[in-house]
């Protein structure tokens, strides 16, 4: 069983949002920094390296540059491309490496800088469907949110209290790019931008970078880690379909993902006291809900609305702003907010937590991972 046998050890990451004349690089080596120093140990112990690759600008043999400006030759160096799942997706690949003797510590490491440097990676055209106005990564998401709308009923007021619930959260986080609350009669005055989505839907653009330290129990015992927090599950889930094939565009491979995670962890979704939830975009994190059973599916606009997934609601979620507030970079901040509610050091402590779910999506709700942290 490796449920709670490897823990994450130590967190660290930048500033967030606009960050000129910083690289990658160097956003990656100071995240890393932090992480270590958080865990409490040296460079020198760290014999893997997995490192997500810049969203804006891909480079070849990327983690081994990264490796090269830690000062480190270890013996695991790769880059995981499963988008926005990645992060989520390397702790896994981490912890399973260290159970089969190939590793005993690992960093895991994301940065970005498309702020200050180049986000035209986000606008594309989208294949030989440019014709039809496919252009940016917005368009997918508001055709699964047109369809979402159409089959179940969910409104745009249900759409904006998930944008709602992470502004507010957001605005009491003094790490967050965005610190501005929103009000619903806010976020109905804004013009569509991407129809169903207004501006409010959609994710920040942000420079930063994040890291976490990966090992097992005993070794962060050993070490004597202030604080590690037990890896309790993880899955995986990814489509191959792009979105106009699928053949439901309202259920995604979430499912499957948190349904490998609650076994390994050994706990149903009632369990969770709290959720970071990936909200690239406020639909993104809707379905995510329902796919994870929290809720019936065609019922996430129910659960959302009212507070429901406000601080003090049934299940607080994204509870330092996650991406519509804190950061727009992929996932790995998610995480550190999961590890933060778990040791009771975050800003909007869930009081008596004991387990927090993270979730990662990449693509197109194309790939998908998940995490389910316990207490130190």
């Amino acid at each position: 069983m490796m449920r709670g046998k490897y823990v994450i050890a130590g967190i660290g990451h930048t500033a967030f949002g606009s960050l000129p004349g910083r690289s990658t690089i160097s956003l990656n080596v100071e995240a890393v920094r932090n992480a270590l120093a958080d865990a409490g140990v040296e460079k020198d112990i760290v014999d893997a390296v997995l490192v997500k690759y810049p969203t804006s600008h891909f480079e070849s043999i990327y983690g081994q540059k990264v490796a090269e400006a830690l000062g480190l030759t270890p013996r695991i160096n790769c880059v995981v491309d499963q988008a926005g799942a990645s992060n989520i997706g390397m702790i896994g690949y981490a912890a399973m490496a260290i159970e089969h003797g190939q590793c005993e510590v690992a960093l895991v490491s994301f940065a970005d800088n498309p702020k200050t440097g180049s986000r035209a990676v986000f606008s594309r055209s989208r294949d030989p469907n440019a014709v039809f106005g496919w252009f940016g990564v917005p368009a997918g998401y508001a055709m699964v949110a047109r369809r979402h709308m159409g089959e179940y009923g969910t409104t745009h007021a249900q759409l904006g209290a998930v944008a709602v619930a992470c502004r507010r959260h957001g605005a009491q986080n003094l790490r967050a790019q965005l610190k501005k609350a929103l009000t619903i009669e806010e976020y109905l005055e804004q013009p569509m931008m991407v129809a169903p989505f207004r501006r409010d839907d959609c994710c920040l653009v942000s420079d930063g970078g994040a890291a976490v330290v990966v090992m097992s129990r005993e070794r962060a015992r050993q070490l004597k880690v202030r604080a590690p927090v037990p890896i309790l599950g993880f899955g995986q889930g990814h489509t191959a379909w792009d979105v106009a094939q699928r053949p439901d565009m309202t259920t995604t491979m979430a499912k499957a993902s948190a349904a490998t995670a609650f076994k390994m962890a050994g706990l149903l979704p009632k369990d969770i006291d709290v959720a970071q939830i990936y909200d690239c975009f406020t639909i993104t994190a809707l379905m995510t809900l329902e796919d994870y059973g929290f809720c019936k599916k065609g019922e996430g606009g129910h659960f959302v609305e009212g507070g429901g997934i406000e601080f003090g609601g049934r299940l607080p979620m994204n509870t330092a702003g996650g991406l519509l507030s804190e950061t727009g970079m992929p996932g790995l901040q998610l995480v550190l907010e999961g590890v933060r509610q778990m040791r009771g050091e975050a800003v909007l402590q869930v009081p008596h937590a004991r387990t927090s779910i993270v979730s990662n999506q990449g693509g197109v709700m194309h790939t998908h991972a998940t995490l389910i942290l316990g207490q130190p």
